[in-house]
């Protein structure tokens, strides 16, 4: 697994800035803060502490993680990180430990410029407060590492073309985040990267092959963070929000506001997925209920959320769930598997299926990839992208990282929802595969015949060595 996507890491960090961090991924990847601050071990500032502490306490997969620009600036700025841009002295000391973070193991640098990620008081997260000379000065950093990858999420500062015209200069592969999105909203993007195979650059968009959904509910709306107009309430207690839900006027100012989102929500593709007062509802579009009720869809979502104390639950799918755009990204000979946020939103999706999904439905149902070719992409492309040292091949003299599966019979299995995170947090899960008959992490084996093995204090994991 590689985490600290979108320059969301936990480290570097200072002990004045714990609860910054935990309130940035509450805010932005809707992570529990309860269960955050409760098993989050702050036995480090420095991003090879971070490091050290992983590696003491062991894994059961394999770790490794890009050291992220909000957290950095954080480090260096403190507060100021959220309101201006940096000196060229901070710019400097920023760059000494992103270069830092690289010799001692992250996996490259992550940073995000997307209008929809706020983070402390629904302010912008840091890296969107940096200017070009920023930006671009810590690229040239992590190139100058020669090792790892650059992940960014566009914006003002670093736009997708901006991207192509850095990659060679930096010389190391970047990656940002590609959906299949409705219209052709995409083809702009797709037409850079076509441009780009045939230039010789190397720059990998991230693809998936499950659709974008987000389960919410009103109490957390995080998929409608989106608007202004509800991310104010997004620091507000339990009875501000029924407040705003309940009266008519705001419904009206918020529905208008998110309908003039560049990401606005899809009414059509919204349905309720739980509701206990209202169980004949479930699995209804909320643009027919809207209908029938003569309201607008962002009405029936606040009415029935008020009616259940925010308990109702819904979901809206957001991109990626036209099958033939996506199964054209998979299939493009130079896409990159990713965009699971598996351990983010872990209330509203669980993308770790991923894999099964793709074998499952992609190679064997729809038959857009050949099982060499799936396999290809999950193994031995990721790793030559990211540097990692013998990984991602079956080969003498490599680490044994394998996986088993019946290309008859693989699939995700049933998702059900849990609460087993410190502070009693919930999420959704996925531990029921079929198909996937054993699992050994380096050489060490953690699930045989459908099974997973009682491991105890067995972590067989290690962090990848970039090379």
């Amino acid at each position: 697994m590689v985490a600290g996507n979108c320059g969301f890491t936990i480290a570097p960090t200072r002990p004045e800035h714990h609860h910054v961090i935990v309130q940035t991924l509450e805010n932005v990847e809707d992570m529990n803060a309860a269960s955050l601050t409760e098993g989050i071990v702050w036995d480090f500032q420095t991003y090879p502490e971070y490091l050290e502490l992983v590696a003491s306490r062991g894994t059961l997969l394999n770790f490794a993680c890009y050291v992220g620009h909000s957290s950095v600036r954080l480090f260096v700025m403190g507060d100021a990180a959220y309101e201006r841009s940096a000196t060229p002295e901070e710019i400097e000391r920023m760059c000494q430990i992103v270069v830092e973070a690289i010799e001692a193991g992250a996996a490259g640098f992550s940073t995000s410029f997307a209008y929809t990620h706020r983070g402390m008081n629904g302010l912008p997260v840091p890296s969107r407060f940096a200017e070009r000379d920023e930006v671009e000065a810590l690229f040239m950093a992590a190139g100058s590492t020669g090792k790892g990858v650059v992940l960014a999420t566009a914006g003002d500062q670093c736009t997708y073309a901006d991207m192509y015209e850095l990659q060679p200069r930096i010389g190391r592969p970047f990656t940002y985040p590609m959906f299949a999105l409705t219209d052709g909203r995409n083809q702009p993007q797709l037409d850079l990267q076509n441009e780009a195979v045939a230039k010789g650059l190397q720059v990998w968009p991230q693809v998936t092959p499950r659709p974008l959904t987000m389960q919410f509910t009103m109490d957390s709306p995080f998929s409608l963070n989106v608007s202004p107009v509800v991310g104010a309430l997004m620091d507000q207690d339990r009875a501000a929000r029924i407040a705003a839900y309940s009266d008519p006027e705001w419904r009206t100012r918020a529905a208008a506001d998110l309908a003039e989102q560049p990401m606005r929500p899809r009414w059509e593709t919204c349905e309720v997925s739980e509701s206990e007062r209202h169980p004949e509802l479930e699995g209804e579009r909320v643009d027919a209920i809207a209908r029938r009720w003569d309201c607008d869809p962002f009405d029936v979502i606040c009415r029935l959320a008020v009616e259940e104390d925010l308990s109702t639950r819904f979901r809206i799918y957001i991109a990626n769930d036209e099958p033939d755009s996506v199964g054209g990204l998979l299939a493009h000979e130079q896409m990159v598997l990713g965009l699971s946020d598996a351990g983010a939103h872990i209330g509203q999706l669980c993308d770790a299926p991923l894999p099964t999904d793709l074998l499952g439905t992609w190679v064997r149902d729809r038959q857009v990839l050949n099982v060499e070719h799936a396999v290809r992409k999950l193994t031995g492309e990721p790793a030559d992208i990211f540097g990692f040292d013998r990984r991602g091949y079956l080969r003498e003299g490599h680490w044994a990282d394998v996986c088993v599966f019946d290309p008859a019979t693989v699939s995700p299995g049933p998702m059900k929802r849990v609460r087993d995170f410190p502070a009693g947090g919930e999420r959704l899960t996925c531990e029921e595969p079929t198909g996937l008959r054993h699992v050994l992490v380096n050489g060490v084996p953690i699930r045989v015949d459908e099974v997973e093995l009682p491991l105890g204090d067995l972590r067989p994991g290690t962090r990848p060595v970039l090379v």
